[in-house]
C-alpha cells in the first residue's frame, strides 16, 4: 500500500480539516507532513505542528504521532526548532488517548536511530526526551501501550541505543518496582518477562547487583505460577550472564526448587534450559548435583517433562566434555563446536577449523509420527559377553573378527559358556586410580576389580576357567541404576556397562536407551531422532577411545525405519568422522555411509551436501572407490528434484582437488557434461563452473593433451550446438576460463578464441551479448592480447568494433562498456 491511503478510502473532501491542503488526486498516497505546509491559517510550521499535535480531533493527533520521524527530519537543520519538536513529543506522550500513545511509542525506535545517526548530541537528547517516555509507558494502564513500549525497549537495547546509566537509573528501577510482591499481577507477569529478556543485553555487573536478587525471589513466588514459569524458562540466560560463582551460590538452590515444582510446565522449562545451567557450573557440581537432578526429570511422572529431558539429554552430556582434550567449546548460541582436530596420520586434507556439532537447521523441524524400530540390541545383557572386547581402542577394530563358530574349548566359561577372551583391563584400572575421589570412578573400579577377579585375569599362571557369580554393584553408587529401578530407568547390569569415566554412567545409560522401542511408546515417538541429532556431541564428549559405547546405538539409528532419523545421521556423518579419526571411520562409518548413498533422496541429500567433507577424511585408496558411485547421484526418486543435481555440481567442484587429473578426466568429466545439458538453467550454469574447474585441474597438472581433448569436446557440444543456450554457454565458459587463468593465454588463443570469435555473428542476440561481454571485459584486458605480436589482436579489435555497431542495444552496450567500471550482471539476459 502507499502511505496512508487506506485511512482515506472514503474520499478526500475532508482532508483540508486535517491539514492536507496540497493533496492531489494524482498522488498515490498522503504525505504525512503535509499539515506543516502553508495554508490559510498563516501559522508557522511549528505553529501548525502545535495545532495538529494537540487538536481536539483524535485522528489529527494520531497522524502527527505517526509522522514524528518525518517531522524531525523537517526541523533537523535548526537546533532551536529541533528542541521545540522534542518538547512537543514529550507533551504528546501524555495524551489521554491510548491509540495516540501507542502510535507515538511505535515511532520511538525509528526516531532514536535517526537521532543516533544524525545528531551529535544524541545521547543527551535521547536520554532527556525519549527514555522517560519508554519507561513511563511500561506502567501505562493500557495493555496495548505497555506491549508497544516493551517491544520498543527490546529494540533499543538490541541496537545499543540505551546507555548503561539509563538502564541502571531509569529502566531497572521501574522493572524492580513492577516485580514487587505487592505489584498488580498482570504488571508483575509482564515485568518479569521483560526483565528476563533484557538481561541478555545487560552487563554482568548490572544483572548481578540489580536484577539477580529479585530474580531469586521471583523463582520462589508461591502465588503466581506464571512468574515461576517465566523464571524457569529464562534460568539459563541468568546463569550464563552472572557466571559460575553466583550460579552455584545463589541460583542452584532455586533451580532445584523449580525442578521439583508441582506444575509440570515449570519442570519442563527447567529440562529445556538444563544445558545452559550446566555449562555455568563447575565439573564437580555438574557431576555430583546436576546429574541426579536431571535423572529425576528424565524419570518424571509427566510425559511432557520426560520428552523435554530426553531432548536435552545429549546437550547436557556434551557439557561434560573437557575442552583441553577435545577442543570443544560452546558458542553464545549454545552450539557445540570443535576448534581444533587431531592431525591426519597420512597427510590427508585436514578438516576446516570449526565444525558445529549440529545437524542442518532444517533437521530441527518437520518431525513425523512413526514409531522407532530397532533392529539390534541396544544394551548388552548376560546373553552376551560379560565385558565387551571393545574396551580399549586397540581392540575396537577387531571386535568382530572372531565368530562363535571359531570359538575353541579354551574359551569356555561356566558362567557364560563359550565367549571371546576377556581383554586385559589392568591398564584401565591404573588410569582410574588417580580419580578415586570421584564416586563414579569408585564404582567403576569396584566393577572392574570384581570382573578382573571373576575372570582370574590377575593370575597369569592359572588359565583354567572358574565358575563365577554375577557381581552386584554397591548401592552407594548414586549414578548407577539399582536392580529394582523404576520403570523409566534403564536396567543395565554393572558388568555390562560401557567402561568410561567421562560422564556419569546413568546418563549414558539413559542416552543409549533412546533407541528402545518402549521409549517411543512411553516418552516420544521422535525420541530416536533426538538421539541421532545429538550423537556427534555425545561422541565428542566421550572421545574416540569410548566409541564402543555408542557404536551399537549408532548402527541401530542408521537402520531405523524412520527416514528422518537416518537423514539426521546422514547430515552429521562427516562431523562424526572428524571425531573418530580415519581408522574408526573406515571400520564403522564407511559401511553406514555406503548405505546412506542407496537410501531415499531425503537421506542421500544429507551425505551429498557434505560429500567433500567426508571423502577428504578417507585414505586415497578408499576415496577412489567412490569415483564409481558418483554417477549414481544423477538418478533421483523425482526427476524434478533439480536442487539435488545442483548440489552434486557444487560438491564436484570441491571434490576435484581430492583426485588425480586422470581420475577427473575419466570420471568427473562425463558427469559435468551431462549436468551441463540439464533441463534446469540453475543446474546448467553451476555445471559450467564445474567444467572450468576441470580445465584448470588438467592444465595445472600439465595434462595439456587431456585439456585439448576436453576443449574439443566442449567446442563440439556447445559452440556448434543447434540450441542457442548451448552457444551462450560456450561464451560464458570462455570468459570464465580467461578470468580464472585456467590455461596459458597462448593455448586459449589457439584452441578456444577462434570459436568464440565465430559466435560474434550468431543470429541470437543473447549469445552475442555474452560474446561482447567476454571479449570486452575479460579477453581484451589480458596483457597477452595487447601485445603487437599477438596474432589475434587485430581480429579482436575488429570484432569488438562490429559488436559496438550491433543492431541490438544490449550487445552495443556491453561491447562499449568500460571494463574499469563495475561489471554488470547479465543474469537477466540469460
Amino acid at each position: 500500500m502507499a502511505g496512508l491511503s487506506l485511512y482515506f478510502e472514503d474520499g478526500h473532501d475532508d482532508l483540508d480539516d486535517f491539514g492536507f491542503d496540497d493533496y492531489g488526486s494524482e498522488c498515490d498516497g498522503i504525505r504525512i507532513t503535509a499539515f506543516l505546509d502553508a495554508g490559510q491559517d498563516n501559522l508557522t510550521p511549528l505553529g501548525r505542528l502545535e495545532k495538529y499535535a494537540f487538536s481536539e480531533n483524535v485522528f489529527n493527533r494520531q497522524i502527527v504521532a505517526r509522522g514524528l520521524l518525518d517531522v524531525l527530519r523537517e526541523f533537523s537543520d535548526n537546533e532551536n526548532d529541533f528542541i521545540s519538536v522534542m518538547e512537543t513529543v514529550a507533551r504528546m506522550s501524555e495524551d489521554g488517548e491510548p491509540t495516540v500513545r501507542a502510535e507515538l511509542m511505535e515511532q520511538v525506535p525509528n526516531i532514536a536511530m535517526f537521532l543516533h545517526e544524525s545528531r551529535p548530541n544524541f545521547p543527551a537528547a535521547f536520554s532527556r526526551y525519549l527514555v522517560p517516555i519508554v519507561v513511563r509507558y511500561l506502567t501505562d494502564p493500557n495493555n496495548q501501550v505497555r506491549k508497544t513500549s516493551q517491544a520498543a525497549l527490546l529494540v533499543l537495547l538490541e541496537q545499543g541505543l540505551i546507555s548503561k546509566a539509563d538502564m541502571e537509573t531509569k529502566v531497572c528501577p521501574v522493572l524492580l518496582d513492577l516485580t514487587e510482591p505487592s505489584s498488580d499481577d498482570d504488571y508483575k507477569i509482564e515485568a518479569v518477562a521483560i526483565m528476563c529478556k533484557v538481561v541478555t543485553m545487560l552487563s554482568k555487573d548490572t544483572v548481578e547487583h540489580l536484577l539477580l536478587p529479585r530474580f531469586c525471589d521471583l523463582c520462589s513466588d508461591a502465588r503466581l505460577f506464571q512468574v515461576r514459569k517465566v523464571c524457569a524458562a529464562n534460568f539459563g540466560e541468568f546463569c550464563s550472564i552472572v557466571g559460575q560463582e553466583a550460579t552455584e551460590k545463589l541460583l542452584m538452590p532455586k533451580f532445584f526448587d523449580l525442578c521439583s515444582d508441582s506444575l509440570w510446565g515449570i519442570r519442563k522449562a527447567c529440562a529445556e534450559c538444563f544445558m545452559m545451567v550446566s555449562n555455568s557450573t563447575s565439573p564437580e557440581v555438574r557431576r555430583v548435583k546436576l546429574s541426579p537432578l536431571f535423572i529425576s526429570l528424565i524419570s518424571d511422572q509427566s510425559r511432557w517433562v520426560r520428552q523435554a529431558a530426553f531432548q536435552s539429554l545429549g546437550r547436557f552430556i556434551s557439557t561434560f566434555a573437557n575442552p583441553s582434550s577435545t577442543g570443544l567449546h560452546f558458542r553464545e548460541d549454545g552450539a557445540l563446536t570443535i576448534t581444533h582436530t587431531p592431525p591426519n596420520q597420512d597427510g590427508r586434507a585436514t578438516p576446516s577449523p570449526e565444525y558445529a556439532l549440529t545437524a542442518d537447521s532444517e533437521e530441527m523441524h518437520n518431525f513425523d509420527d512413526s514409531h522407532t524400530s530397532v533392529t539390534g540390541e541396544t544394551h548388552r545383557g548376560f546373553s552376551r559377553p560379560i565385558l565387551n572386547s571393545n574396551v580399549s581402542p586397540t581392540t575396537t577394530n577387531n571386535a568382530k573378527n572372531t565368530t562363535e563358530t571359531e570359538q575353541t574349548d579354551e574359551n569356555f566359561n561356566s558362567f557364560h559358556y563359550w565367549r571371546s577372551p576377556l581383554p586385559d583391563i589392568k591398564e584401565v584400572l591404573d588410569c582410574l586410580q588417580p580419580h578415586m575421589d570421584d564416586p563414579d570412578v569408585q564404582a567403576q573400579v569396584q566393577v572392574l576389580s570384581a570382573a578382573l577377579k571373576a575372570a582370574q585375569l590377575d593370575s597369569p599362571s592359572d588359565n583354567s576357567p572358574t565358575e563365577t557369580q554375577p557381581v552386584v554393584q554397591p548401592e552407594s553408587d548414586a549414578d548407577s541404576p539399582s536392580v529394582e529401578s523404576k520403570s523409566m530407568e534403564v536396567h543395565v547390569s554393572p558388568l555390562t556397562m560401557c567402561l568410561q569415566n567421562v560422564i556419569p554412567q546413568q546418563l549414558l545409560d539413559q542416552y543409549l536407551s533412546m533407541t528402545d522401542p518402549a521409549r517411543a511408546q512411553t516418552v516420544d515417538t521422535e525420541i530416536a531422532k533426538h538421539c541421532a541429532f545429538s550423537l556427534p556431541g555425545v561422541a565428542l564428549t566421550l572421545g574416540r577411545q569410548n566409541w564402543h559405547c555408542l557404536k551399537d546405538t549408532y548402527e541401530t539409528l542408521a537402520t531405523d525405519v524412520q527416514w528422518k532419523v537416518r537423514r539426521t545421521l546422514a547430515f552429521s556423518i562427516h562431523e562424526l568422522a572428524v571425531i573418530l579419526g580415519d581408522q574408526l571411520t573406515a571400520a564403522d562409518l564407511v559401511p553406514i555411509f555406503n548405505g546412506f548413498l542407496k537410501d531415499l533422496d531425503e537421506v542421500r541429500i544429507g551425505v551429498l551436501k557434505h560429500l567433500y567433507d567426508f571423502l577428504k577424511l578417507l585414505h586415497a585408496d578408499k576415496r577412489r572407490e567412490y569415483l564409481y558411485q558418483l554417477q549414481e547421484f544423477m538418478v533421483t526418486d523425482n526427476s524434478r528434484n533439480w536442487r539435488f543435481r545442483y548440489e552434486l555440481a557444487e560438491q564436484l567442484i570441491l571434490i576435484i582437488e581430492l583426485y588425480s587429473h586422470y581420475d577427473v578426466y575419466d570420471y568427473l568429466r562425463q558427469i559435468a557434461l551431462t549436468l551441463c545439458s540439464d533441463k534446469v538453467s540453475e543446474v546448467r550454469w553451476i555445471s559450467y563452473k564445474l567444467v572450468v574447474e576441470i580445465l584448470q585441474k588438467l592444465y595445472t597438472c600439465g595434462a595439456d593433451d587431456l585439456g585439448v581433448n576436453f576443449i574439443n569436446e566442449l567446442t563440439v557440444r556447445f559452440c556448434h550446438c543447434p540450441k542457442w543456450v548451448g552457444r551462450q554457454a560456450f561464451a560464458f565458459i570462455c570468459q570464465a576460463v580467461v578470468e580464472e587463468d585456467c590455461m596459458p593465454m597462448e593455448q586459449f588463443s589457439q584452441h578456444l578464441l577462434p570459436s568464440l570469435l565465430s559466435l560474434s555473428s550468431d543470429p541470437v542476440a543473447n549469445v552475442r551479448v555474452l560474446v561482447a561481454k567476454a571479449l570486452r571485459q575479460s579477453v581484451m584486458e589480458k596483457a597477452y592480447f595487447k601485445e603487437p605480436s599477438c596474432a589475434y589482436s587485430d581480429e579482436l579489435e575488429e570484432t569488438v568494433m562490429a559488436l559496438q555497431s550491433d543492431k541490438d542495444r544490449d550487445v552495443r552496450f556491453f561491447a562499449s562498456l568500460d571494463p574499469n567500471k563495475g561489471l554488470m550482471d547479465t543474469a537477466p539476459l540469460i
